[in-house]
C-alpha cells in the first residue's frame, strides 16, 4: 500500500468515526429544519450526470478508435455508439424525473 493510498484510508477512517458525534445533535426547531430529501436528490442527479458524462466519454474514445482501426466498419459502429450514448443519457434523465418528482 503506498503512502498516499494509506493516508486517504486514514482520513476516510477518520472521517467515519467523526460521523455519528456530528448527527448526535438534538434536532433543531422545524423552522429552521433543512430538508435533506432534496439535498439527497440533488447529490444523486450529480453522480448521475457525473457517471454519464465518464461513461459517455469512454464510450466517445472507443467508437474514434474503433473507427480508425476499421473504417469499413463505421457504420455498424456509428449505430452502436449512437444506441448506447441515447441509453447512457437515459440514465441521467431518468435521475432528473425523479428528482423533480421528489
Amino acid at each position: 500500500m503506498t503512502k498516499k493510498a494509506a493516508m486517504i484510508m486514514l482520513v476516510a477512517v477518520l472521517a467515519l468515526f467523526v460521523a455519528p458525534v456530528t448527527f448526535a445533535q438534538t434536532a433543531p426547531a422545524a423552522e429552521h429544519a433543512t430538508n435533506w430529501v432534496s439535498v439527497a436528490a440533488a447529490l444523486a442527479l450529480g453522480l448521475a450526470a457525473a457517471g454519464c458524462g465518464i461513461g459517455q466519454g469512454m464510450a466517445t474514445g472507443a467508437a474514434c478508435e474503433g473507427a480508425a482501426r476499421n473504417p469499413g466498419a463505421f457504420g455498424s459502429i456509428r449505430l452502436a455508439f449512437i444506441l448506447g450514448v441515447v441509453f447512457i443519457e437515459s440514465l441521467t434523465l431518468y435521475a432528473l424525473l425523479i428528482v423533480l418528482i421528489k
